[in-house]
């Protein structure tokens, strides 16, 4: 069986590349037309932008903004955390604002908040959950929160970035309204379980325990009709007080079914415990990276 091996250092970049370009085209095409604040320094862009549009036409730009905030932050990162700790961090930041300049401002929700609100977080929680996958962040908040943590030990990177973009937002509501802020928690929420899954593993399989009698027959018969390998862990049943083998074996959603049928003819007594598994790395569920 192939394990698996980390990425190529080119893959990690084209990851950033496409994960930013999806976050960006969220903020500039969803997000702004439609006054969605939803925290980070991209919320604050958005609020800025607003509040300058009288002084210039337009106001200031969005990428403009997202260098600027973020280029103290990042020097402040530099001195307290090191180079180490920025990495691939400033290459994700500059294409975030390189997209910000490039993509077309267009609005692709109109007059359906809720839509955008939703879309907006499903597209940016993918975009995030690319750029989270190659252990980088966009910068922002995030950066911020791990340098007031580098004080605070007390709390959280979490807690803190937390508590930073709930101001954001409260300030988006303040510009723009109470319920555009309602409806930019929803986005939130959506980022982050999408973003969640993405890190956690889209490859969804199913973990198999099963207890019997016949586990030499049933193993046999699930490597040879079904093609997977099994694990046989041995334990004591506290009841019966026999020891005895409990088969383990991951297999797809699809090939569970085959699998309860075989163990089902095999031993009509067998016990079954399935769960959810999540992230299945090795051949036969993802390829080698």
């Amino acid at each position: 069986m192939h394990g698996y091996r980390e990425r190529p250092v080119y893959m990690k970049y084209a990851y950033i590349a496409v994960g930013t370009g999806l976050v960006s085209f969220a903020i500039k095409c969803i997000y702004e037309p439609n006054s969605l604040v939803v925290g980070g320094f991209s919320g604050l862009a958005i609020i800025i932008k607003s509040l300058t549009s009288g002084l210039m036409p337009g106001g200031i730009p969005l990428w403009f903004t997202n260098i600027a905030l973020n280029l103290p932050v990042f020097l402040a990162a530099l001195k307290v955390k090191g180079k180490g700790f920025i990495g691939k961090t400033l290459f994700s930041t500059i294409m975030v604002s390189i997209w910000l300049a490039i993509i077309p401002t267009f609005s692709l929700i109109e007059n359906n908040i809720l839509l955008a609100a939703i879309f907006g977080g499903a597209l940016q929680g993918i975009g995030m959950g690319l750029v989270f996958s190659t252990k980088a962040t966009t910068g922002g908040t995030d950066m911020v929160g791990a340098i007031i943590q580098n004080y605070l030990r007390q709390f959280s990177v979490a807690k803190i970035m937390m508590v930073i973009d709930a101001v954001i937002v409260i300030a988006g509501g303040y510009v723009f309204g109470i319920e555009r802020a309602l409806y930019a928690i929803i986005t939130i929420v959506v980022v982050n379980r999408i973003a969640d899954a993405m890190i956690e593993g889209v490859k969804f399989a199913k973990a198999a325990y099963i207890i019997t009698d016949k586990y030499e027959e049933v193993s046999h018969a699930i490597m040879r009709e079904v093609d997977r390998g099994l694990t046989g862990i041995y334990a004591k049943g506290m009841y019966t007080g026999k020891d005895r083998c409990i088969l383990f074996c991951v297999v797809t959603k699809k090939e569970l079914v085959h699998l309860k049928e075989i163990v089902g003819k095999t031993d009509a007594n067998a016990f079954i415990i399935v769960s959810d598994a999540r992230e299945v790395m090795g051949e036969g569920f993802s390829p080698v990276e």
